[in-house]
């Protein structure tokens, strides 16, 4: 009987230190405070600023455009009507509905902004995502003008159409992680930008906060806008996580120890 080599060299493995914590890379770590923070910032001085604000129609309108969809969709689905529906860069949107479940109707708008602006901080995490997104964005540029036909905005939506395509080709598509990344925040805070229009900036339309108050009185508007302020906070930092857990794998370095005891086959 004669010991030999195993026929196959030994599998490896991976020992402990491979385990993905849940903790940023000092990528992630730039993305979830310096970038998130800061386009905040920008969003809102260009959401209220006069004239600067104009520069910014398209994707406010994209914005509007899809908070009052959510609207008209829980309408529909709670079994009321659509009487009409507007949306504005400058005074916001407006849903008239006749029947339905009216807090559920009001809810739609906040919950579909939260959770559509998450899917595109998602896209910021991983390339094919933003890809994937972009062809959203696409086409939701253009369907506000449908209604709107404004010249300068239909001619800045040609122009962030353009930037659209061309960040495809820059660094690997990766300026595009970050124009999704931008829409993803404006649409996650849209309560934000809804209660400053209403109550610093006096919109012509009403916040969804202050058809809460007058939907429940005994509830202030503040309260409500509190409540969802905090709901896409939250929202947020779950997709944040959601990104971190998903994509996390691509930052770490497994350590291989190979097996040097496996049983030689006798003869």
């Amino acid at each position: 009987m004669v010991g030999l080599p195993p026929v196959a060299p030994p599998m490896p493995t991976v020992t402990a230190a491979s385990t993905i914590p849940i903790a940023p890379s000092n990528d992630q770590a730039c993305i979830l405070f310096l970038l998130i923070i800061a386009m905040a910032v920008i969003i809102f001085g260009f959401w209220n600023v006069p004239i600067v604000r104009n520069l910014i129609n398209p994707l406010k309108l994209f914005t509007i455009g899809w908070h009052e969809l959510c609207h008209v969709s829980a309408c529909i689905l709670s079994g009321g009507r659509v009487l009409k529906m507007t949306i504005d860069p400058n005074v916001g949107g407006a849903t008239i509905v006749e029947g339905g479940r009216p807090w559920f109707i009001l809810s739609a708008g906040y919950v579909g902004s939260a959770f559509f602006g998450g899917l595109f901080v998602l896209a910021a995490w991983h390339t094919l995502i933003a890809k994937v997104m972009s062809f959203v964005l696409g086409v939701g540029l253009v369907m506000p003008l449908v209604l709107v036909r404004d010249k300068l905005t239909i001619l800045l939506t040609v122009l962030y159409e353009g930037l659209l395509i061309g960040f495809w080709f820059i660094d690997h598509a990766q300026a595009l992680r970050w124009y999704c990344l931008f829409i993803g925040i404006m649409n996650v805070f849209f309560v934000v930008w809804d209660v400053a229009d209403d109550r610093f900036f006096h919109k012509t339309n009403d916040s969804d906060a202050t058809q809460f108050a007058l939907l429940f009185p005994h509830i202030g508007a503040h309260i409500w806008a509190t409540f969802w302020l905090l709901f896409s906070l939250i929202i947020l930092a779950g997709f944040v996580l959601l990104g971190i857990t998903a994509f996390k794998v691509n930052t770490h370095i497994l350590v291989i120890v190979p097996i040097n005891n496996s049983p030689g086959i006798q003869r």
